[in-house]
């Protein structure tokens, strides 16, 4: 079936917004995001405040001949819902121009949150759009500051910061802040990211076999496909629209509202690193890079790196060698994302050999699917002497190994439990390194590191990139370390040991750097955080409380920083996956709870 005739219109996203966003696509009860939660912080719900079912209906009714402006919604509300006098209370307050207190002052906010949603809908999936077709991944060796797309990203960015009337400065391109002047000194800092992780040259196939191109956002079942759909484009989008809104309808804050948009979030966070020590950071900050209803601990990230010197793999010698030898094995876009597909390039003596070796490794594929879940392919077939064998999984972001499905790891263990007698090279070392050391389990359990944290849950180590780079093969494993009883760098002694051994004891030639930076674990009781929670929980119905990620932000950079969003409780996490979207109800809610937090955040007495 074409993409245009099941692509969801416009109109009937709105009403999956209010059917899926505000109903039965969120989970029921909080049961499913609180197993790892902490017991004693929960969202004040207070007495007379705008719950799930009357925002719901307000949208409903804001549906039909919507005002022109905030004001004008405001006296459309009270109007419609005369019987509600606490909110029409707070509404003629607030047209009066008096001070609001308690509940009056979140619910005339929350109405700002759902008035943008309504007005500025359309025009947030239009923007997120022209985000999604700049390229702004990482080439090469050069740097981000030096990449043309991410110069065209800021252009965008500033266009968009002028056209709202909002401050706009480009800080060498490593990080674009927009600013909303505040009537006081103070600063709160909202930071995300407009990097991508690549995408592959041959884009994706969903599983129906509609052909998708990243950079070219579509419309599918209420989905917004496109690389930075979801991580974290959508958030830049609604984030400036939020910052709008406050703009266009006068509404006074009392701090200055900082949007600091990095560059170089997925390739290490230098960019930011370069802003810090160039800029007073704010002293309270929100995260716009990870999941509802609050991130208050984040694992560490770390890479394991090795690299099998090429100097025997690939030679006229090794070529005319009778046993077959391993002449390539490619894996990963990126070392913080688990790719699609793996393939290696097997060398046979001669083309007999090769179809031999075809049928051998097509009867090995069919028993090791079987063996190992049924839940990928292996597809093999002859190029002259060569026979080239692909596995096929299921991409995913590194720190949910979990919702993914490997090739990486797939073809290693194929090859090193095959029998088949490989020449001794270094892709073969390889290969066996990964089957030896990580084999199918993503905890660390074969490297004999695995443990786990109360609220952080377990360590998480993920092969995810192998590439032949200059004159050595390089092969990536990705670490999620939660807080221990070791330190960041005494875990990754721990593995250098280890996996050191290992080479020697296998007469493997292999350098091996691991590097593990800290975990970030905070307890903020705040003032700000109740805010959030209250704002996530009234929201959607669901009890609301600090949660722990395996994901790693530039959180950890900034004091007092946690995240707020944008991915949903109970829903796969879809960045860095060769699937990656957006679901317009969600893109909904962001727009109308980053409303509301601005407003209410920016204009609080105090944020302790």
């Amino acid at each position: 079936m074409s993409i245009s005739t099941r692509a969801t219109s416009r109109k009937t996203a709105l009403v999956l917004g209010l059917a899926l966003g505000l109903g039965s696509a969120l989970p029921a009860s909080a049961a499913e995001m609180t197993d790892d939660d902490t017991a004693d912080k929960q969202a004040p719900q207070g007495d007379h405040t705008l719950k799930r079912d009357q925002l719901v209906s307000l949208i409903e009714q804001g549906q039909e001949n919507l005002a022109p402006d905030f004001n004008g919604f405001l006296k459309q509300v009270a109007e419609r819902n005369k019987e509600d006098t606490v909110v029409a209370g707070a509404i003629e307050q607030y047209l009066a121009g008096e001070t609001l207190e308690g509940d009056d002052f979140v619910n005339i906010y929350r109405l700002l949150g759902v008035y943008n949603r309504l007005q500025y809908g359309d025009d947030v999936e239009a923007l997120l759009k022209e985000m999604v077709a700049i390229p702004t991944f990482k080439v090469g060796e050069k740097p981000q500051f030096e990449n043309p797309e991410i110069a065209r990203f800021g252009e965008l960015v500033k266009a968009k910061a002028k056209e709202f009337g909002l401050s706009f400065r480009n800080v060498d391109n490593r990080v674009f802040e927009v600013e909303l002047k505040g009537t006081g000194d103070d600063v709160f800092g909202i930071l995300t990211h407009g990097d991508v992780v690549p995408a592959g040259e041959e884009g994706w196939t969903l599983k129906d076999g509609t052909q998708l191109n990243p950079f070219e956002m579509t419309l599918i079942d209420g989905k917004l496909y496109g690389r930075g759909t979801e991580d974290d484009k959508g958030s830049i989008a609604a984030a400036l629209y939020a910052m709008k809104s406050l703009k266009e309808n006068d509404v006074p804050v009392k701090r200055t509202i900082r949007l600091m948009i990095e560059t170089t979030e997925e390739t290490g966070g230098e960019g930011f690193e370069y802003y810090k020590a160039n800029n007073a950071l704010p002293e309270y900050n929100i995260v716009l890079d990870s999941g509802y209803p609050a991130i208050t601990a984040e694992n560490g990230f770390g890479t394991i790196d090795a690299r099998f010197p090429l100097t025997r793999a690939g030679s006229e010698d090794t070529a005319k060698d009778s046993l077959p030898a391993i002449t390539d094995f490619k894996g990963g876009l990126a070392t913080n994302q688990i790719p699609e597909r793996s393939v290696a390039t097997l060398h046979a003596h001669d083309a007999a050999g090769a179809k031999a070796l075809n049928q051998k490794l097509d009867e090995l594929g069919s028993r090791y699917i079987k063996e190992h879940g049924n839940d990928f392919s292996v597809a093999s077939q002859v190029e002259d002497d060569d026979v080239i064998v692909t596995v096929t999984g299921k991409s995913a972001h590194s720190s949910g190994p979990e919702h993914g499905i490997n090739p990486v790891t797939r073809l290693a263990g194929l090859l090193a439990t095959s029998g088949i007698d490989f020449q001794d090279n270094a892709y073969e070392d390889a290969v066996h390194y990964l089957n030896d050391n990580y084999g199918l389990d993503y905890h660390g359990k074969q490297l004999g590191i695995a443990y786990s944290h109360d609220f952080m849950g377990p360590l998480k180590v993920t092969p995810t990139y192998l590439e032949r780079e200059e004159n050595a093969l390089r092969v990536a494993v990705n670490v999620r370390a939660p807080a221990g009883e070791k330190t960041p760098e005494e875990l990754s002694k721990t593995i250098q040991d280890k996996l050191s051994a290992y080479a020697k004891e296998q007469g493997m030639d292999m350098a091996l750097n691991v590097e593990i930076r800290d975990w970030m674990l905070r307890d903020p009781s705040g003032a700000w955080l109740k805010t959030l929670l209250n704002i996530f929980g009234d929201t959607t119905g669901i009890e609301a409380k600090p949660r722990s990620s395996a994901g790693s932000t530039t959180a950890k950079l900034l004091p007092n920083a946690i995240n707020f969003g944008p991915s949903m409780p109970g829903e796969t996490y879809t960045g860095h996956t060769s699937e990656e979207f957006k679901r317009v109800d969600n893109l909904l809610l962001d727009i109308q709870m980053f409303t509301e937090m601005l407003a209410r955040i920016g204009n609080q007495d105090s944020l302790k």
